[in-house]
């Protein structure tokens, strides 16, 4: 009832403050970060992404933004309502293991979540809402910490818009949004809203029939040199979704590739957040401060292997996560001289901590619980402390030198009758990490970076106190709260006017331990170290002025170090190998057109490289027409080519509920590629209206 009275509220808010800004009213200025250039870049893979290019560009699905950081690709094996899955620098990065996302100064990443660590869902993102992605790749940056060893994101919402909007957009397989959002400003003060209603059924046999109701409501006040804002936003969603499924059954056709084994999969996601900043800068430094307060809760029923383990009640299991995270952080910037060189110091602090009241794993039969794997609450506290020195020695050189130290705190408490006190517990872990750079300005027009720095991930910390297996009862291997991985890279960037800009990154990545913890299971696997090295590219070019080009590329090479197991190899299952990605988007008086095409090559499925994925290409296409000054078209296409191509793919065993009667291969189950297919070729039709 307070989620729908937040969503009617917002909805009141939007409608006033559209119909306010008839009055007059200030000049308002819009901006978004600016990109990483020659002279202040610390790296050749740190950026802004152009907001021009993001907005412009078809979105299936709001975490599909990701992509407007070079190398990063965003799939989706489940329902839309559940969070994406992203690959980036050879990691096949699960839910967000390795990628840290912010929205709004906020973490996305969930520890210790019911469906995997570093669960990063961005569903209740509005696109249209984002002034800017900024991102960093590699464990360089100071202010970079938990999950963040390929990569970062950081997204920021508008305070301000230029006129309030209502945008409608209808499109095939049940497709239907509504947004309406709108701001206003008065002196120095700003209120904005934005209220939006979705449903999608997809092309699947079993229609999602995903609804979600999403709200935001920020007031700001202040100037560019010293301000402060608030803001909350409301979020709730539930849909049916079809899991990933075997090849065998859809090319033997007793599976339409569309189908599911298991009709009562789905979820539910809901999500309350408030969070403020405040900043001040001026000429002896600057300074922000930001907190947050987010109440989040979750459900997911899913069904991966059908029949292998229980073949009378099935394989689903419910995954469940109730939780409160509060958290701040503060950074003070201020120009200094070291040994007579200017220079910039930068100190911080954060703190983040999570009350998970539930975080459980059952056993289930369409939806119906009849048996507990686990079943915890868990507290946790990361407490981060960061300093970094830049140094200027003259026009051309510039180095700069930082370390990060990190601390977590946890506990466990086991609620499962048979395993939960043994697998309960407490502990702390704490890491050091160091971060040093260096950029030489070649010319004007063309600088050089080389990197190095430590970060870390950490580990779900039920995997960090367990001691039996909750499935078998063995003894079962602890894994530590926090994970190293230790990074280099060296870089160019060559910008020969404000039209194109072209870099170039050389990188290389050692983990400590690949350690997971497995939410599907309730257990831990420990994994073994790894190396991945790689290289990258990302053109960024205008050749006139209605002409916007992009093109991207990654290879990547990843395996385990040492020696291999019996019966296994080097390769690292599912660790993406090559991403090509091109844009071009054209505009010309009232039309704009843009194209995507997003290619990743194949993969290794297993350790042994015996089995590989497919590649997959993917061609986005949109169109938009104004009419007029406050009104237009658009019409957005999606895997424009009708290719039949796989958002992800899995290689595991399995059993059908035909293949029971025949003992499931002696309950060994059949071993077989797992794919979740891409969407085929749809199309949305989109009507906008300022006020």
């Amino acid at each position: 009832m307070k989620l729908k009275l937040c969503m009617l509220s917002t909805a009141l808010a939007c409608a006033g403050l559209a119909s306010a800004q008839t009055g007059h009213l200030p000049e308002v200025t819009i901006e978004g970060p600016r990109d990483a250039s020659i002279g202040s870049a610390d790296s050749a893979s740190e950026g802004a992404a152009e907001r021009e290019s993001y907005q412009s560009r078809p979105k299936l699905r709001p975490g599909d933004i990701v992509e407007a950081v070079p190398g990063v690709v965003a799939t989706q094996h489940s329902g839309d309502g559940k969070g994406n899955q992203y690959f980036l620098r050879g990691f096949n990065l699960d839910h967000g293991t390795d990628f840290a996302i912010t929205v709004d100064g906020m973490p996305v990443n969930m520890p210790s979540h019911g469906h995997g660590q570093g669960f990063a869902d961005l569903n209740f993102l509005i696109p249209e809402l984002v002034s800017g992605v900024r991102y960093r790749k590699g464990p360089y940056a100071l202010d970079n910490g938990d999950f963040s060893l390929a990569g970062s994101a950081s997204m920021d919402y508008f305070s301000a818009l230029d006129k309030p909007f209502g945008e409608l957009t209808l499109g095939g397989n049940g497709y239907r949004r509504a947004l309406l959002a709108g701001s206003r400003t008065q002196d120095d003060r700003t209120w904005l809203a934005a209220l939006e209603l979705m449903h999608n059924d997809g092309p699947w046999v079993r229609p999602e029939d995903l609804k979600k109701v999403n709200a935001v409501l920020r007031y700001s006040q202040g100037t560019s040199q010293r301000g402060w804002r608030i803001t909350g936003m409301a979020y709730d969603s539930d849909w049916s979704s079809t899991d990933q499924i075997p090849m065998r059954a859809v090319d033997s056709g007793a599976l339409p590739r569309f189908g599911t084994l298991d009709p009562t999969d789905g979820g539910s996601t809901r999500r309350v957040s408030l969070s403020g900043q405040w900043f001040e800068s001026g000429p002896n430094g600057s300074t922000e401060i930001s907190a947050y307060a987010i109440d989040y809760s979750f459900d997911l029923f899913s069904d991966f292997t059908y029949f292998l383990s229980n073949p009378v009640q099935g394989d689903q299991f419910e995954q469940t996560d109730r939780r409160r995270i509060h958290g701040a952080q503060a950074t003070h910037r201020m120009p200094n001289r070291v040994a007579g060189l200017d220079g910039l110091l930068s100190i911080g602090a954060s703190w983040r901590g999570d009350r998970v009241g539930e975080v459980g794993l059952y056993l289930t039969e369409s939806r119906n619980r009849y048996a507990t794997v686990r079943e915890d609450s868990v507290s946790q506290d990361l407490l981060s402390v960061f300093a970094q020195q830049l140094v200027n020695f003259n026009s051309r050189w510039r180095a700069y030198a930082g370390l990060r130290g990190d601390s977590m705190r946890y506990r466990v408490s086991g609620h499962e009758p048979v395993f939960g006190a043994v697998n309960s517990g407490k502990g702390n872990d704490t890491l050091i990490s160091p971060k040093a750079g260096l950029a030489w300005t070649f010319s004007p027009t063309s600088e050089f970076y080389a990197n190095a720095g430590t970060g870390f991930h950490s580990n779900d910390v039920r995997g960090a106190t367990i001691t039996l297996d909750p499935q078998t009862g063995l003894p079962a291997e602890r894994v530590p709260a926090l994970v190293q991985g230790r990074g280099a890279e060296l870089g160019w960037r060559f910008a020969p006017s404000a039209e194109t800009t072209f870099t170039l990154a050389l990188w290389r990545l050692n983990i400590d331990s690949e350690l997971v913890y497995i939410g599907d299971a309730g257990a831990t696997e420990a994994g073994r170290a790894s190396t991945r090295r790689g290289i990258e590219a990302a053109l960024r070019w205008k050749p006139a002025g209605n002409w916007r080009v992009e093109l991207e590329g990654a290879v990547s090479h990843a395996r385990f170090k040492g020696q291999a197991p019996a019966g296994e190899g080097n390769y690292i299952d599912n660790a993406v190998e090559t991403v090509l990605a091109a844009g071009v988007t054209w505009t010309e008086g009232p039309w704009t057109a843009t194209a995507r095409l997003r290619h990743m090559g194949a993969r290794a499925l297993d350790t042994l490289n015996t089995e590989r994925s497919k590649p997959s290409t993917l061609v986005n296409a949109g169109i938009r027409y104004a009419i007029s000054r406050d009104v237009s078209l658009g019409l957005d296409i999606f895997n424009l080519t009708n290719r039949k191509s796989n958002d992800i793919e899995y290689f595991y065993a399995s059993c059908t509920a035909e293949e029971v009667a025949g003992g499931c291969n002696g309950g060994a189950g059949f071993d077989d590629r797992h794919v979740h297919p891409m969407e085929p070729r749809t199309a949305r039709l989109s009507l906008k209206v300022s006020f």
